[in-house]
């Protein structure tokens, strides 16, 4: 097992370093100058030219971004311009919001993607499985952005019954009870498209076990239908429905961007678009790049629970 994490691990390091290389080409494609959203159009060349020297901006692209790596990897990620506060700082404040929106998603998404999946290789052809299976169609098709706005003119404007934005009331908010209602609409919005993958994969696998020999046996022996189902169907599927979870901890991280912009919720998505806006490249650098080294930790655990399940699994 710990030489299955270790070269595990090992393999992250390139992920990372191709990672790295792309946020910072693709920043340094963006269109816009830097040092002008800094001081702005009205700027003297001087005081420009004087800025781009002091941010490094005045050298080659490899250099810049070779001196850029390496801070990096002592932890040093710079400092926001519009913030005036280190990078790091920021993204790890607005960091704990993200991941608490994320992991309520990825926790509702794996509840409901595997329950529904089981229904409906349990029940294969019925009503149940037709059903759960249209409404997976539509939460598959259905862009979340659009769905987060549906809701909130839904069940806060018209209904009343969630709050449209934020994390805690404005006045006289607090306490986990408050946390947990603004929590509600964002966090089931962001698990819908995850919890139809999961219950798609999971509903394929399940059928393929269910028509094992070693199935069959356990039936014939004369075992409860729920102790076939859950000790030997479901726990030999969930090998190869591990992995998707964690694949979909990753993209519900990422799609808590446009999330929280829809539901004004304070995290690091937010917080990207806000630095993208204004042209704050390092903030936009070091919130990417946590966010992805989030992205491959889930992948990795998922990869490493997987082999727990099934000692087998040695790629």
């Amino acid at each position: 097992m710990l030489v299955y994490a270790g070269k595990r691990l090992l393999m992250t390091i390139p992920v990372l370093l191709g990672i790295s290389i792309i946020v910072f080409l693709i920043m340094a494609m963006i269109p816009g100058d830097p040092v002008t959203a800094i001081l702005g159009s009205y700027a003297t060349p001087e005081n420009a030219e004087r800025l781009r020297d002091q941010l490094g901006l005045d050298r080659p692209l490899v250099e810049q971004y070779l001196i850029w790596l390496g801070n990096v990897l002592q932890g040093e990620f710079g400092r926001s311009y519009n913030l005036n506060r280190p990078v790091i700082d920021e993204v790890l404040e607005r960091f704990g919001p993200t991941l608490l929106l994320a992991g309520t998603s990825l926790i509702l998404c794996t509840i409901f993607g595997l329950l529904a999946g089981v229904v409906q290789a349990v029940r294969q052809y019925g009503w149940q499985d037709k059903l759960i299976s249209l409404l997976v169609l539509i939460g598959i098709s259905t862009p979340s952005f659009w769905l987060g706005i549906v809701l909130v003119l839904l069940f806060a404007v018209e209904l009343g019954w969630f709050p449209a934005s934020g994390m805690f009331a404005i006045y006289g908010g607090g306490g986990l009870g408050d946390l947990l209602h603004h929590l509600a609409l964002p966090a089931f919005t962001l698990a819908v498209v995850a919890t139809g993958v999961i219950a798609r994969l999971t509903r394929l696998n399940m059928l393929e076990v269910l028509r094992q020999d070693y199935v069959r046996t356990a039936r014939a022996k004369g075992m409860g239908e729920r102790t076939v189902i859950m000790k030997h169907a479901f726990k030999n599927a969930a090998v190869n429905v591990v992995p998707v979870i964690g694949v979909q901890a990753g993209f519900v991280i990422g799609g808590a961007v446009y999330i929280e912009t829809v539901f004004q919720w304070p995290g690091i998505g937010r917080m990207l678009v806000t630095a993208i806006s204004t042209r704050d490249v390092l903030l936009v650098q070091g919130g990417v790049m946590v966010v992805a080294a989030a992205y491959v930790l889930f992948n990795l655990i998922a990869d490493l629970v997987q082999h727990a399940l099934d000692p087998r699994i040695s790629t």
